[in-house]
């Protein structure tokens, strides 16, 4: 029997020798390796923390100490030295979730997956245990280097180093990387760091003890006492630095240990003892390899298989490629042939310069493309900034993501009318990681700021279209919004009206004036075009006539979609955000204030937190599939479900029982 088939708890670890330590590691890897290159997941972070992991996990009690993870994607063996071994169904609907997720475990805290946050809950939670007398419970973040890019890292590490008895030791796992590469100058200190030899003794209690002593006695004396401590104090921050340099934590006020080790199972377990016993603020600074142990992760230099889909174990390769292009790859191609003809437009990201399509305008004109480091909230206000400065930013993040920055994108950017263009990628749900990574917030969110302009692609050739609009504009920020995964197959139009609304379909032929009428006005947001165009068909088979319409820009609302409401029945918007604040709800309200009474059905999502799982399966969950759709669009068009549909004159209603439709 294998040791790690013996760990059912945190308290196993300690039962176990150095050598057994060792054993398990290996063991660890080689699970990590087998089972993560079989499902898809955080590979190559998991790998760099085994170790480091086993240590806090022996050093502290948890969950009576609180461990908690940032960003989450390195929890792994986490999971797994806390009972959760069956790995088969990672990150898949009803398995074991990508990050931590309190319903798994009494030992996960933090659930979502953005960085930077785990500080905050260390010093809401050590202050919560101070104020109901457990001080003695010790919270211990572990955050990534990459995530100390993020002002909100700075602004708990204000707080916690104020108060000197909260017992809080933060471990920076520091690779080198977020998902690429750290930048700025947070990254630059970190590597000057290097270990020192006054470590122990700075965080014995009898040093503190005297140092205290002594400092008190002479602040308290006379004007030599006093001038003789500032001069001891000097020397003495000057032979920490000479051997330790370690200002960038230090000046807040902060113990310091490392760097230490972060593969050295005896060395960490020490530094953490040491730690544990300062009983206050402490940092220890360990030093990790992501893809530790796996060579096919080592050799990657992008991102040292930070995230992998299904792989070969041995070689690291894909199992399949497949044939279908990214969202993401039409947006890097189309923005550096953009850039090529305009000088004026740059590239912002958050430590995501690859995954968001930014690597080849990066390769070709690399001082127009500015990595800030896990720091939304900066992107934006810097590109208001780029923007008053004569250029064209283009902030490119996950959907998810701009979430943090809505207060720069509504006083920075919108109230100053700036040129900003913000590439959302990952909009809508996208699948395996869970909660906190579905961009269904943004349609809503972004509702409400003035002036504001949002796109919805809904293949590669309106992507490409729809993003050189945006980039015109130079007075007002504009939005392009896409999916995860693979783009649509081109849905060419029928015809493009004159505000640029787009008519995939309808059933009957134009009226003398130009325009149509039919039962059923269908408006499809982005990436729901085939799913829309299935509805429309199903309707037809009950003798229901459509009409699909992808407004291309969804916001601001374009008159023609109000102008032909008025002539359907009733309109079924079909988007993949939430329902609440909409686009749905934003037409609904144009046509309230244009004096149309035509019903509305606003079909997406409900407001709650997604469980992980496939698209498809999300959506069958909702209720988001075609098969649905026209089933309840049916019963609408028969007056037995609200909001039912308006009889238009002299037309009979459809008669028959509602039928049942089903996938296909």
């Amino acid at each position: 029997m294998s040791i790690l088939h013996t760990i059912r708890s945190p308290q196993d670890l300690s039962k176990l020798s150095a050598e057994q330590l060792g054993r398990l590691a290996e063991e660890i890897r080689e699970f990590l390796i087998t089972h993560v290159s079989a499902t898809g997941g955080h590979l190559g972070p998991n790998l760099g923390v085994v170790e480091l992991t086993l240590a806090v996990h022996r050093v502290f009690d948890s969950p009576r100490d609180s461990i908690v993870f940032d960003t989450g994607h390195q929890s792994y063996v986490h999971k797994l030295v806390t009972g959760r071994q069956d790995f088969s169904t990672l990150r898949q609907q009803g398995g074991l979730a990508g990050y931590p997720d309190r319903s798994e475990s009494v030992h996960d805290i933090l659930e979502s997956s953005h960085a930077s946050s785990s500080l905050a809950w260390a010093d809401g939670i050590s202050r919560a245990r101070a104020l109901q007398g457990e001080g003695d419970r010790y919270v211990v973040p572990i955050i990534g280097d990459g995530a100390l890019t993020g002002g909100m890292a700075w602004e708990a590490l204000n707080n916690i180093a104020a108060d000197k008895d909260r017992r809080v030791v933060i471990v920076v796992n520091d690779n080198g990387r977020s998902y690429a590469p750290t930048v700025g100058g947070i990254a630059n200190q970190l590597s000057k760091l290097r270990r020192g030899v006054l470590d122990k003794v700075r965080t014995h209690p009898v040093y503190e003890s005297v140092m205290d002593g002594t400092k008190r006695r002479l602040i308290n004396g006379g004007p030599l006492s006093q001038m003789t401590y500032r001069s001891l104090h000097a020397m003495k921050k000057g032979a920490k630095d000479f051997w330790a340099p370690q200002g960038l934590f230090e000046d807040l006020g902060m113990k310091y240990i490392g760097p230490v080790d972060g593969h050295d199972q005896s060395a960490l377990e020490e530094a953490l003892e040491d730690a544990r016993s300062y009983e206050g603020p402490v940092i220890v600074h360990a030093i990790t390899e992501k893809g530790r142990g796996y060579a096919p992760a080592r050799a990657d230099e992008a991102d040292q298989f930070h995230a992998v889909g299904v792989i070969d174990p041995e070689t690291g390769d894909p199992v399949s490629r497949g044939s279908s292009r990214s969202w993401t790859s039409v947006f890097e191609e189309e923005i550096a042939a953009i850039a090529d003809e305009r000088e004026d437009i740059v590239a912002l990201t958050g430590a995501m310069l690859i995954p968001v399509g930014l690597r080849t305008l990066a390769a070709k004109h690399p001082e127009r493309v500015l990595d800030v480091g896990i720091a939304e909230q900066h992107a934006v206000a810097s590109a208001a900034g780029l923007a008053y400065g004569g250029l064209h930013p283009v902030v490119a993040v996950y959907a998810t993501f701009l979430n943090r920055a809505f207060d720069q994108v509504l006083m920075d950017v919108a109230l100053h009318k700036a040129g900003v263009t913000f590439v959302l990628d990952r909009a809508g749900v996208t699948g395996p990681d869970g909660p906190s990574h579905h961009g269904v917030w943004d349609l809503s969110l972004l509702q409400l700021v003035p002036g504001l302009r949002i796109a919805a692609p809904r293949d590669s050739a309106r992507l490409r279209e729809e993003l050189r609009e945006a980039v015109a504009v130079e007075d007002a920020p504009t939005v392009v919004r896409f999916s995860k995964g693979n783009v649509n197959d081109e849905l060419d139009a029928l015809r493009r009206l004159d505000d640029g609304v787009d008519v995939l379909h309808t059933s009957s032929k134009p009226d003398p004036d130009g325009s149509w009428t039919n039962d059923v006005m269908i408006v499809s947001v982005g990436a729901m075009g085939e799913l829309s165009l299935d509805v429309a068909r199903r309707l037809e088979d009950q003798g229901i006539t459509a009409t699909v319409v992808d407004p291309r820009w969804v916001l601001p609302v374009p008159e023609s979609v109000v102008a032909l409401a008025a002539r359907h029945r009733i309109v079924v918007c079909i988007e993949d955000g939430v329902k609440a604040g909409g686009v749905g709800a934003r037409i609904r309200q144009e046509m309230r204030e244009a004096g149309v009474d035509t019903a509305l059905n606003e079909v997406g999502l409900p407001v709650e937190f997604l469980a992980h799982g496939t698209r498809s399966q999300i959506f069958e969950r909702v209720g988001l599939t075609s098969a649905q759709i026209a089933q309840d669009t049916v019963a609408q068009v028969l007056g037995t479900k609200v909001p039912f549909a308006r009889r238009l004159p002299g037309e009979d209603l459809p008669t028959g029982e509602i039928p049942v439709f089903r996938s296909r």
